[in-house]
């Protein structure tokens, strides 16, 4: 039997959740599921990449909770569910989850699903909203260990709710390969880069700092941003501030990630919260050495000194000197870059998390049958 499902994201751009719905979307088995898609903005590079791949995108086109458009869009989204037989629904962030999860239980048939993929500590606006949502959904899914303590621990969820499916990367694109670099990048530069949504959360200003105690140790090194968000701005003051603004690369967010990771001779992730972060993971696949912040789920990914680097979070000393010891020791680089991504291969396709998830989704609908 074919399910009909549908899966949710406030928007369908460059953020982590929107990239692991559309990772799930296109590696669940067609022949076991018809995935669909529902978002409140239909345009960007997940969207795009979404109806390339078939995949039918409806756009629900609520801009404010609080205006008319929310409630045409419950009638909406309760008809759409209705209309395509959906047996089962999946919001993959806190506002869809805040928003649709009511609406699947009370008002269709369709099993209710929601994901955590980020501590709750990060949407204050929305937390008790979504605690709400914990007591209304037939599952709760996280993408990693961490996460599940933190709902377990700290969210009071019961625990039978809360299920475990790691993230999963197009290792077919994420992978070893030749680069070529641009211009902004000479090929006798050593290049410490990052790709991330610019916000207060990923600890930039940390990086910053850091990079601006190693630079010194060679002529030509270069510190690469790739991706927008709320803080570039900030940051970009800070470069200047530090001395360090002729030797940064700014690089709008793109759908050409891995190329630009396999520029990077180092990658970082100096993130204050975190779960399971897929930049890190994608940087891991490409053979790159990584440094992250010893905090959520980064250790799950990185054994410290034989998969990348750890360091305390907020600790500018204790990041320089990580990579002052990968700058010094390309022997130590490339032996962290070929475990990290031996590593990411064995476990973390998109195969592998999209035969999790459906488990999942197989096990929750089992149970409503019953």
């Amino acid at each position: 039997m074919k399910h009909p499902i549908l899966l949710l994201a406030r928007e369908l751009h460059q953020g982590g959740s929107e990239r692991q719905m559309t990772e799930v979307a296109l590696g669940l088995d067609p022949t076991r599921f018809e995935p669909h898609v529902g978002t409140f903005r239909p345009q960007g590079i997940r969207g795009d990449e979404l109806r390339t791949a078939g995949v039918p995108v409806v756009h629900f086109p609520v801009y404010s909770f609080q205006s008319p458009a929310a409630l045409a869009g419950v009638w909406q989204l309760t008809s759409y569910v209705r209309r395509h037989n959906i047996h089962l629904v999946n919001s993959f962030d806190a506002p869809l989850a805040v928003y649709a999860m009511p609406v699947i239980r009370y008002l269709t048939s369709a099993v209710a699903v929601s994901s955590q993929r980020g501590h709750r500590g990060l949407i204050p606006e929305l937390r008790r909203f979504v605690r709400w949502t914990d007591h209304m959904v037939d599952g709760i899914i996280v993408n990693c260990e961490y996460m599940k303590s933190h709902l377990i621990q700290d969210e009071q969820v019961v625990e039978g709710l809360v299920h475990v499916c790691y993230n999963g990367i197009d290792l077919r694109q994420f992978c070893p390969a030749p680069s070529i670099r641009p211009p902004s990048l000479p090929e006798d530069a050593l290049v410490i880069g990052i790709v991330c949504a610019l916000r207060p959360e990923k600890g930039l200003l940390t990086l910053v700092e850091a990079f601006a105690r190693v630079r010194p140790l060679r002529q030509q090194m270069k510190l690469v941003f790739v991706g927008s968000g709320p803080v570039l701005q900030e940051l970009q003051t800070r470069v200047t501030e530090a001395g360090v603004n002729a030797d940064c690369v700014w690089v709008p967010a793109t759908a050409e990630v891995a190329k630009w990771l396999r520029t990077f001779d180092i990658f970082v992730l100096p993130s204050l919260a975190e779960a399971l972060s897929n930049s890190l993971m994608e940087a891991m696949a490409c053979g790159c050495p990584v440094v992250a912040s010893d905090i959520g789920g980064n250790p799950e990914l990185v054994r410290d000194g034989e998969r990348g680097i750890l360091f305390e979070p907020r600790n500018v000393g204790a990041l320089a000197k990580a990579l002052r010891r990968l700058i010094e020791d390309p022997s130590l680089r490339n032996t962290l870059g070929s475990n990290g991504e031996r590593f990411i291969r064995q476990g973390f396709s998109r195969a592998a998390s999209a035969n999790r998830m459906a488990e999942i989704y197989e096990e929750l609908l089992a149970r409503r049958r019953r």
